[in-house]
């Protein structure tokens, strides 16, 4: 297991709105998508039950 290893979904928007991350609208399926409104990124996040696989992050 690398050090990316190991994360569920609230895991990952803990640490997004700690970078600040806002949640800007749902994407197709279970998939969504955050905005950083300082520096006008986007991230999409899965929405999936159980850890994220370590390719994802």
């Amino acid at each position: 297991m690398g050090r990316l290893a190991g994360y569920h979904y609230r895991n990952i928007v803990k640490r997004l709105k700690f970078f600040g991350f806002e949640f800007h609208r749902q994407a197709a399926g279970s998939h969504e998508i955050w905005l950083n409104p300082a520096s006008n990124r986007y991230t999409t996040i899965p929405n999936h039950p159980g850890d994220m696989p370590e390719g994802t992050l």
